[in-house]
């Protein structure tokens, strides 16, 4: 008779209400693999992350002290009836790494913190403790007076302080310093009054209009190019001083110091667009010249293991570093070199020991930032946990998803519950169990389809089981080029004087291992260019009150229309401004906070829920409130704003847009953080489409969609390329590939083994010559002998 212990092998899921989810309930089997499929916005995140690891990690946080549990997030109870045999949770996602200018893939996977022992240990010369080899730690001292207390007296004692850091005095461990273009600040034919400075928010009918005013430096009507050196030297470095102005304590600081602190000590690319233009604008970084870009003093550039310094071994790819560190021995340090030669051998081991530790993380793309995470837990000797991963093929090819695939496997076989999403096919092969969610997307998905193994989804008529095994065929004919791009001996990052023309007018795809250098390639050669929109895949950053009307600029002429045909101020029909119900504050919600116990939200009773005050719903544009607008889909919205009486062609274009790229059940209300990876990468898309340019760069844009969706997505493409415009896709879906016009593929391998282009034409002549890992790849998919 089996134990009563060995009874919990189910994870236990019962009306689950999430997001879109319509009272799911499934139960998973423990120590297997299963495989979450569905087109995008099907409810596959909200179930697995939103759900069950979710809960999973409130209930551990439960498990600390009331103490503890204040310093933590409080995560709310998600909205489900039962949730049983629930094992601690690990959630490896996509949300890219931190942008900070600080942060390393070395700093990041505490690979430096292992190197930085090892140098303070073993180091010759010896320089001091890990902090010396730091470089976010600075060296200071210090010295004074202590008074110490001793009985009835007190004695005087002296005391001095030092601590050894490696960090780069000039460019303070950054790497890079920056020059400001002072003519980008002001227009020096202006005066202050007048609006001479350019710097984004600087409005002299603000508080900055005050600050200057006030502070009686400056003649505010005098041209800036008549100031004196005094004037010059108050308005740009002036450090921080406080200042009254009308009885109020302000403080005053100059243009550079305020410049440096709230731009530069931010990422460029976390910035908002016109900020990030402005700092494009007037900044130049340049490699700091005292550290070369290392970040470190000379100190710990000076201090040697073996002939290389720490700032060697970090700018060396890591698969060598791994070489290097596996020569090392030294018995004193044994332990720490086991575990740094495991940390480096796992980046190899999951295909990223292309990459080196200098390498900043927030320049990793989201499939890179998401196998980072993996990294930590890969000789993890816990067992009976859930791994949870979102969608782990992603920016991986053909070649390297067997090797991710085998790495998900390993970690089940260990006794751990893998959890996944994904639309692979090749992934969700392997899987032991299925739950296959559907049958469409928002409020059409929500619902089990499917629950099975491999075969009974291939037999199922649910969309997933019946594209699993589509496979694109080769176009028959391809487009003529109607011009080219010529790219010149391309050198960033890894490519080695690449010299390629791209043809222009036609779909051109760009293929290649991962960390081959295709982005380098475009992103670095064909993106900066006039007439070029790219479209990266950096996150859209949006809060609760930000919604694809909200962030596509659609809710703009809807406000306006609202506003002209009721005679009122457009202010009034935001739920951020002057319309929003004064209880909740344009929510919808109230949010009461419980303190270490997860916080309630409840629907606001005054404006149930609708976020407006009762008197802006009394006005009606086309016989609907700007309440009931918010609430309707996007492809019932373009009707309504296409023709009769609430035709509005500004709307009606930006959601066209948003249903070409397939968000047609997407209701323009519904929060940004509500939206799933997919159906972002596609909001970003239809939000690019409406700026001018010829040339469109697309950085994987088949990331999160369902098989169902790619044949939309290659549609939208051929659209493109068939009204005049010219594309370029980097892409390792094989469908992708297989409609392309023409490929330019790189590598042939990683790091400093690619960076070469090892094809250039057209599919068919990929496939027949199966050159390249990616032709063999290719021809397989396509099923080259039936050709």
């Amino acid at each position: 008779m089996s134990h009563v212990a060995d009874s919990h092998d189910l994870i236990r899921v019962h009306g689950a209400r999430e997001n879109n989810l319509k009272d799911v309930s499934v139960e998973l089997p423990k120590r297997r693999l299963t495989v979450f499929t569905g087109v995008s916005g099907s409810g596959k995140s909200s179930l697995v992350f939103a759900t069950i690891a979710a809960e999973s990690q409130r209930m551990i946080n439960e498990t600390y002290s009331a103490f503890v549990q204040g310093f933590m997030p409080t995560l709310a109870r998600p909205d489900v009836d039962v949730l049983d045999g629930l094992t601690t949770a690990i959630i490896v996602d996509q949300q890219r790494m931190g942008a900070d200018p600080r942060s390393t893939v070395g700093t990041a996977t505490d690979a430096n913190a292992l190197l930085r022992i090892l140098f303070s240990r073993i180091g010759k010369p010896y320089l001091g403790p890990p902090s010396a080899f730091s470089f976010n730690t600075a060296s200071v001292s210090g010295s004074g007076a202590l008074t110490v207390e001793r009985g009835a007296a007190t004695k005087a004692q002296k005391a001095t302080f030092s601590r050894v850091g490696g960090m780069c005095v000039r460019c303070e461990g950054r790497g890079t310093v920056n020059d400001i273009d002072l003519s980008a600040l002001y227009d020096d034919t202006k005066s202050l009054g007048e609006g001479a400075l350019t710097i984004p928010g600087y409005s002299m009918e603000g508080w900055y209009g005050r600050i200057f005013a006030g502070s009686g430096w400056f003649d505010m009507d005098k041209p800036i190019k008549k100031f004196t050196k005094k004037e010059m030297h108050d308005l740009l470095y002036r450090e921080p001083t406080k200042i009254k102005v009308d009885g109020i304590n302000l403080t005053y600081t100059g243009l550079i110091p305020s410049i440096q602190k709230s731009y530069l000590s931010k990422d460029v690319e976390a910035m908002q667009p016109h900020i990030r233009a402005f700092v494009e604008r007037a900044v130049t970084f340049q490699t700091c010249p005292e550290c070369d870009g290392t970040r470190l003093n000379e100190g710990a550039r000076a201090c040697k293991i073996k002939g290389i310094s720490i700032a060697d071994a970090c700018a060396m790819q890591i698969s060598d570093l791994a070489g290097w560190a596996a020569s090392l021995k030294e018995p004193s340090v044994a332990p720490l070199l086991d575990t740094l030669r495991h940390t480096l051998d796992s980046f190899t081991e999951i295909g990223l020991g292309y990459l080196s530790l200098e390498r900043p993380a927030g320049t990793l793309s989201g499939g890179e930032a998401q196998r980072v995470k993996m990294i930590r837990h890969l000789g993890s000797s816990l067992t009976d946990v859930t791994y949870v991963f979102d969608e782990p093929t992603t920016g991986l090819h053909p070649h390297d998803i067997q090797r991710m695939n085998n790495l998900l496997l390993r970690l089940r076989d260990k006794g751990n519950t893998v959890l996944v999403v994904e639309h692979k096919p090749e992934t969700i092969a392997i899987a032991d169990h299925i739950v296959d969610l559907g049958p469409g997307a928002g409020t059409g998905g929500g619902e089990v389809c499917f629950e099975g193994t491999v075969d009974g989804l291939r037999a199922s008529a649910t969309v997933t089981g019946r594209h699993f095994d589509d496979r694109a065929s080769l176009k028959p004919s391809v487009r003529t080029p109607t011009g080219k791009i010529e790219i010149r001996g391309a050198e960033l990052h890894n490519l080695r004087g690449v010299d390629v023309n791209v043809p222009l007018g036609v779909l051109v795809v760009v293929t290649g291992v991962a960390g081959s250098g295709k982005s380098s390639l475009i992103h670095g050669s064909v993106a900066p260019l006039d007439g070029v929109v790219a479209i990266d895949q950096g996150a859209i950053r949006g809060s609760r009150r930000s919604n694809p009307a909200t962030y596509t600029g659609l809710l703009e002429p809807i406000r306006k229309a609202f506003a002209k045909a009721n005679g009122v101020k457009p202010a009034l029909f935001s739920a951020n401004s002057e319309g929003a119900c004064p209880t909740c504050n344009g929510n919808g919600v109230i949010f009461t906070d419980l303190g270490m116990i997860a916080g309630v939200a409840t629907t606001c009773e005054d404006c149930e829920g609708k976020r407006f005050q009762a008197s802006v719903l009394e006005y009606r544009f086309g016989g609907r409130n700007i309440s009931e607008v918010l609430t309707m889909p996007v492809a019932a919205a373009a009707t309504f704003f296409g023709e009769g009486e609430a035709r509005t062609p500004a709307a009606h274009t930006i959601l066209s847009r948003l249903t070409d790229v397939g968000l047609g059940y997407l209701t323009l209300g519904q929060p940004l953080t509500t939206l799933s990876g997919g159906e972002r990468q596609r909001l970003k898309l239809a939000t690019h489409m409406g700026e001018k340019g010829g040339t469109y760069v697309l950085d994987e844009p088949t990331a999160g969609l369902h098989l169902a969706d790619v044949e939309q997505l290659l549609g939208l493409l051929d659209r493109l390329v068939d009204s005049g415009k010219s594309v370029i896709v980097i892409e390792h879906h094989q469908a992708v590939m297989a409609h392309a016009d023409w490929i330019i593929d790189l590598g042939p391998g990683a790091g400093h083994d690619g960076g070469k282009i090892v094809f250039e034409g057209t599919p068919m002549k990929l496939v027949t010559s199966r050159s390249t890992l990616t032709g063999q790849h290719l021809a397989d998919y396509v099923g080259a002998h039936k050709l």
